[in-house]
């Protein structure tokens, strides 16, 4: 779920206010010598499903579904070939869809308060079950789930699931909870609109109205479903999910969610403690122990059981959705516990917002945030064709001290496909700045299923527009589905375009991981390069990385008509943090292993002749003898 984006004016005005445009970051205060991680996405009913039917609305008899035992030894081999790290399965817990599980003693959920025909996965029905659309054996479904866990841990990756703290399915029904756990509201005080220990927010003596329905819409596209009938029953009514507070929320609203109360009044004043004023500077320990003798809402106690849970189960690592909903505190103490429990454990957040991104990294003890507003956003100008590369460094700098804490990405649930008309109308167009995203920093890189072969998200699902790989129904992935080739997942089906694509993903994203300079220092080559030359334009983008024993130059160009030949020009200040002297030295091209520079290095600057045919990048790794 996504945030409203005046937010993206205000920060890159703050952004090109806040830097000195001769700077280059020459160092960073934080340059962990480890490996790079990266993440892939995959919308886990998805994946496997090969059936290409895709029928507007379709069940999942006319369109398929994939399921847990889709991701064979095989498929999860593939995956880690690409460099990849972790597995962010998206949509595991069971949230609302209308399926009827009866059989397998599952309530049915209401059409008029689930999004799609498979239903939100930031819909959650229950915190300690899995999707039974995934299992070929739904009442087996936990067991299945643990086994894919095994096998992925097994192929050499970590295991990440969403938590949604900020909201959950009005039909929330918790059937397998474990001993002494209660379900969310069940000791709510409905009389009221707020208490402490509420887990939701009330209309007190108004019932629960379903949205009026606009510009044509019907649940199911119009299709006949014995719920389907304009009314859910909800007495009294609560909050929706994106805070709205009206018993009858509008249709863009989340209206198929309810909001969380965690100890915020209506009024916003906060009924928990706060951190001391020096805690952005204390450890997870030292947030853990605050925690531990502090009388808390009820609502922070049920979210750190769910995410304790799923560790005990062998998850590795958490993705928390629109996280800045949820105020800083509570995530001091969550995560704390989280770390105190499994040290390792892989922290993500959805916080759009730049202002809170340092509060929600010291205080809140978030590993990673997306870094949506302001490289992402910059970057899809960029691939457009409307944005200039100068924009690029000023980003870089203000995210200085915790750059290595913003993952960067071009794709996700949320964002368009590259090759959607929508966004770039060609997936190559992607391609420079997938080179940026993944190597500018030491922070984590992810994609998005798909991604790495092309796929536009072109259908007509359901619920929603195109452009968006369908979260909300029963659809097939083609692009992808070539590639899986019936389950094979040798890309025997693809197109040659895309096995290029996938072929590029794969060298970029294991050199990222392989090579330590991506964790080690950056030095922006853009801005001297523009001040010096006429051939060096706003259409490329170059900067250097290193470390004691590795020294990478990347240069990229963003043009997908001009191929560019310039002399790219290294400062003599760089040079001497290299201990480079006059000279000439090889560069070997990591991303193609045939391309071969020089860099001819005079008393006070170096030089390398560069060609860069349109949409290609060099990856050029100078040899130290």
């Amino acid at each position: 779920m996504q945030f409203n984006f005046f937010v993206l004016i205000l920060s890159i005005t703050m952004i090109l206010l806040s830097c000195n445009p001769d700077d280059h970051i020459t160092s960073k205060k934080e340059a962990p010598q480890m490996k790079k991680k990266v993440v892939y996405q995959v919308f886990t009913r998805l994946f496997g499903n090969t059936n290409s039917t895709n029928k507007p609305w379709g069940t999942i008899e006319e369109n398929g579904v994939g399921k847990f035992d889709d991701f064979t030894d095989k498929a999860l081999s593939e995956i880690r070939d690409l460099g990849v790290t972790h597995v962010w399965y998206t949509g595991i817990l069971h949230h609302a869809v209308i399926r009827d599980y009866s059989d397998h003693g599952i309530s049915p959920d209401d059409p008029d308060v689930v999004k799609g025909r498979a239903g939100s996965p930031y819909a959650v029905k229950d915190y300690f079950n899995v999707n039974p659309d995934l299992a070929l054996n739904p009442s087996q479904r936990l067991e299945e789930f643990k086994a894919l866990i095994d096998r992925t841990h097994k192929a050499g990756m970590k295991v990440i699931i969403d938590i949604v703290p900020n909201h959950i399915a009005r039909g929330y029904e918790g059937l397998t909870n474990p001993e002494g756990v209660k379900d969310f509201g069940s000791d709510d005080d409905t009389s009221v609109e707020y208490a402490r220990n509420n887990n939701f927010y009330y209309v007190p003596g108004e019932n629960f109205r379903v949205p009026e329905w606009q510009n044509g819409y019907q649940p199911l596209g119009g299709a006949s479903h014995p719920l389907s009938d304009g009314h859910y029953k909800e007495e009294p009514a609560k909050w929706t999910g994106n805070g709205a507070r009206s018993a009858q929320p509008n249709f863009y609203d989340w209206y198929e969610t309810v909001k969380v109360n965690y100890g915020v009044r209506p009024d916003g004043a906060y009924d928990f403690p706060s951190l001391p004023g020096d805690y952005g500077e204390k450890d997870v320990q030292t947030h853990f122990e605050f925690w531990k003798d502090k009388d808390l809402p009820d609502s922070w106690y049920k979210f750190r059981d769910i995410t304790h849970y799923w560790l005990d189960k062998g998850v590795d690592g958490f993705r928390f959705d629109m996280a800045e909903m949820v105020p800083v505190e509570f995530w001091s103490f969550l995560n704390s516990s989280i770390k105190n429990k499994n040290p390792q454990a892989f922290l993500l957040a959805e916080v759009y917002n730049p202002q809170l991104y340092r509060s929600y990294i010291r205080q809140g003890k978030m590993d990673y945030l997306y870094d949506k507003v302001q490289l992402y956003d910059t970057l899809k100008t960029i691939i457009q064709g409307h944005g200039s590369a100068d924009r690029l460094f000023p980003i870089f700098d203000w995210l200085y001290d915790i750059e290595h804490h913003m993952l960067h990405f071009l794709e996700n649930h949320d964002e368009q496909r590259i090759a959607s008309p929508e966004f770039a109308g060609d997936a190559k167009k992607g391609m420079p700045a997938m080179v940026i995203s993944a190597l500018s920093t030491s922070a984590p890189t992810m994609i998005y299923f798909g991604q790495e072969v092309g796929e536009p998200g072109a259908e007509n699902a359901g619920f929603g527009t195109s452009s968006r790989t369908s979260i909300f129904d029963y659809i097939g992935v083609p692009h992808h589905q070539r590639w899986m080739n019936e389950g094979l997942f040798d890309g025997g089906q693809s197109w040659p375009e895309e096995k290029e694509l996938r072929d590029f993903y794969k060298r970029l994203l294991n050199v990222s991981v392989d090579h330590r300079a991506f964790t080690g220092d950056f030095y922006s080559l853009h801005d001297y390069n523009r001040g010096r030359s006429e051939l060096y334009n706003d259409r490329l983008f170059a900067f250097a990385r290193w470390t004691e024993n590795s020294r990478v130059i990347v240069a990229s160009n963003f043009s997908d008509s001009d191929t560019y030949s310039f002399s790219l020009r290294i400062p003599g200040d760089l040079l001497e943090k290299w201990n480079v002297v006059e000279g000439q030295y090889l560069l070997t091209d990591l991303l193609t292993d045939d391309i071969e520079k020089v860099l001819d290095v005079t008393e006070d600057e170096g030089q390398i002749s560069i060609d860069l045919a349109p949409l290609k990048s060099h990856v050029l790794q100078l040899k130290v003898s």
